[in-house]
């Protein structure tokens, strides 16, 4: 079954549905999700989205505070723009009827780690659902936006696929397993932009959603593009440490509002801060910085978890600026305004990526990409909180601007040859995935986490190494399913992953290495060819 469409869009965060906002008015777009529209991770988003509107702020401490976060890495003229653009984004969302927090007419800001000056706004503690469910309800509206849920990206199409093969390198859209049908699709488009997330779901602790698998990553990688700075992974500080619950994230709003990180009691310092001897900024340090920290003491002492703790302000002041957090927790049986909340780290963001341009563009014409599956330049060496919402919602629109005012240039897909099943059967050993899939969360957790070794490096490159033959062979042999093909995806990312830490001698932002601890004078992105 083959669909043409005028543009596809990978995903149905606030990238995708940005970009197909900014394209409906002159081209018919389809926005596919592989699960539900709203299970990607801007509905899962809790703390907000970073903008200069404080009289006192500038965008020169925005600039200044995301290139401090990003350890010189990114690319200021990048930054810039981004920042630049922040208010302008706020506006638009207010149009479509997001409804931020007030304060005496004004917006309420808070204040996040890294931050000079309040400059998040938020709707309360769960921003991104409230954005998710603007942009979904507006893109629903419109007739020339196609939503298709449960269908699963396979891998893109270029001229080896035409009927009249060519290598020139371009994109013509996908093929993508529908899970309703169970049949693969062949899905034709002028141009595709990617805008799948993440690949948080190589790790074992993750906030990051289930379907966080580096799809786009993987994706665009085989298709001949260029990939930069995969070592960069950010784990989140403050995961919430419950057997029952995995995956709640705290945000670091928290800490911007006066949380306290302490041992917890039964140990040497026990119910003592201890964010202080490792960074003047104490709490309001960088996240790479808080992580580090929380590992170190974890692991000295052998504890479990470490606390956070807000109980110090007012009942009313806690549960009026983190009402899901607080409702969440307290039927668990946590009361966040009396007692303090047991945290770790977990993994939370892939900062490295598909190496894009100011318009989204990647190497391959014809395909874009932009939020998460991007390495834009941006974030660098670890990204600055609450800047996430806001790159997706600048490059998603940049890539959609791009697209109508390039459609001329861009080459109408060709005559594309179906799906072939001819050699392939139904698997047998489903469990045969699942065992992988775990294999590879674990040892990526253990040998490529907060902090990191060559030996342990290598140790995770010859895993992979052993566990692609054994996947490619699977994959050759039988019919894909949507587990499959995130397991191929997942190892796909993982080896991207190693590749590029294996390859920086240093210890920079999110990248730290016992072997290399100090930082070269020179910042340098990583960039792998295929």
């Amino acid at each position: 079954m083959s669909k043409a469409d005028d543009v596809l869009i990978v995903g149905s965060g606030a990238a995708g549905l940005t970009a197909a906002l900014n394209l409906a008015e002159t081209h018919q777009v389809a926005v596919i999700a592989k699960g539900s529209l709203s299970e990607g991770a801007t509905d899962w988003a809790q703390g907000g989205i970073a903008a200069v509107l404080e009289k006192g702020d500038s965008f020169e401490a925005h600039v200044r505070d995301t290139m401090i976060a990003g350890a010189g890495l990114n690319d200021e003229h990048v930054v810039e723009h981004v920042v630049g653009e922040a208010p302008g984004a706020i506006a638009r969302l207010i149009a479509l009827g997001v409804p931020f927090a007030e304060e005496d007419g004004a917006l309420h800001l808070t204040r996040e780690g890294g931050h000079s000056h309040r400059r998040i706004v938020h709707v309360a503690d769960a921003t991104g659902h409230a954005v998710q469910e603007a942009l979904e309800t507006a893109a629903a509206r419109h007739p020339n936006i196609r939503l298709v849920p449960d269908i699963v990206a396979i891998d893109l199409i270029t001229g080896r696929h035409a009927k009249t093969f060519t290598t020139s390198g371009a994109i013509h859209g996908l093929y993508a397993y529908n899970r309703k049908t169970k049949r693969v699709e062949t899905m034709t488009a002028r141009a595709t932009i990617l805008a799948s997330g993440g690949a948080g779901r190589a790790y074992l602790y993750s906030t990051a959603p289930r379907g966080a698998t580096g799809d786009g990553i993987a994706m665009a990688w085989r298709a001949g593009c260029r990939v930069s700075n995969m070592e960069f992974m950010q784990f989140h500080p403050t995961c919430l440490y419950n057997l029952q619950v995995k995956n709640f994230l705290i945000t670091e709003a928290v800490r911007g509002e006066g949380g306290q990180l302490k041992l917890p009691p039964g140990v040497k310092g026990g119910g003592e801060r201890f964010m202080q001897k490792f960074d003047k900024r104490a709490e309001l340090a960088p996240r790479d910085i808080v992580a580090r920290a929380i590992d170190h003491e974890i692991k000295r002492l052998g504890l479990d978890y470490v606390h956070l703790d807000i109980s110090h302000h007012e009942p009313d002041f806690v549960k009026a600026h983190f009402p899901n957090i607080y409702e969440r927790l307290l039927g668990l049986g946590i009361d966040i305004t009396k007692e303090p909340i047991p945290v770790v780290p977990a993994q939370h963001y892939t900062c490295g990526g598909v190496m894009v341009d100011l318009d989204g563009r990647t190497d391959a014409p014809g395909l874009y990409a932009a939020g998460e599956v991007t390495q834009s330049g941006l974030h660098g060496a670890n990204r600055l909180a609450s800047n996430s919402l806001l790159e997706c919602l600048v490059f998603g629109e940049a890539a959609a601007r791009h697209i109508v005012k390039n459609w001329d240039d861009l080459a109408p897909p060709p005559a594309i040859r179906g799906w072939d099943e001819s050699r392939v059967t139904d698997s047998d050993e489903e469990v045969v995935i699942q065992q992988i899939w775990g294999e590879i969360r674990r040892f990526m957790w253990n040998f490529v986490g907060i902090v990191r070794t060559t030996k342990r490096l290598e140790r995770a490159k010859r895993r992979i190494d052993m566990l692609r033959a054994e996947v490619g062979e699977y994959y050759r042999n039988f019919r894909v399913t949507p587990d499959l093909i995130e397991l191929r995806n997942l190892l796909e990312v993982a080896d991207l992953i190693v590749r590029s830490a294996l390859s920086r001698h240093e210890s920079r932002g999110l990248h730290y290495t016992l072997d290399y601890p100090d930082l070269m004078k020179e910042a340098r992105d990583t960039v792998l060819v295929p």
